[in-house]
């Protein structure tokens, strides 16, 4: 019996074979990928108004182009430590089941396209983070990216930003 990651099976879905593109990313010292589909724009990070009573990895709002858009702390969301904005510190601005999240992250690096062959499923080991809201593993060389199912944790219930996608 073959064990065929999510990521495998939407990229088969998708036809030709060619592979899936993710926004690659850092998080302290590890890499980081979402689908590129999901991203809307790639800002610097700027002051946040912060909202009363949110959680701690909710920095607060920001005002885009008259759309409030809720800005989550990956690092703080995934426990990497006391943030630091620096020139570097972007906010990824997601879209989502029509819902619009910044993502604050320490840098973006590239694009990177992955065949389903280089998507590995992730293991199975009790971390802080919850392996739900991962793809699996991308491997590139000596590389290696963490895929998260960013539809998947923006919609879970301890977020709260977005309403549950249809499945």
């Amino acid at each position: 019996m073959s064990y065929t990651t999510q990521a495998q099976t939407s990229m088969e879905a998708a036809g030709d074979g060619s592979g899936s593109e993710f926004l690659a990313f850092t998080l302290g010292r590890e890499e980081y990928g979402i689908d590129i589909l999901r991203v809307q724009e790639i800002r610097g990070y700027e002051p946040v108004t912060r909202i009363a009573n949110a959680p701690d990895f909710i920095k607060g709002v920001v005002n885009l182009r008259g759309t409030i858009v809720p800005i989550v702390d990956m690092r703080i969301k995934f426990d990497l430590g006391t943030p630091t904005y620096d020139q570097f510190t972007v906010v990824i601005i997601l879209n989502i089941g029509g819902r619009v999240v910044g993502m604050v992250v320490d840098s973006v690096s590239d694009v990177t396209t992955l065949a389903p062959e280089q998507v590995k499923p992730a293991p199975e080991i009790g971390t802080a983070f919850d392996t739900d809201y991962l793809i699996g593993l991308g491997t590139l060389d000596e590389r290696m990216l963490i895929l998260v199912d960013i539809d998947k944790l923006m919609s879970s219930s301890e977020m709260g930003l977005i309403d549950r996608l249809a499945a």
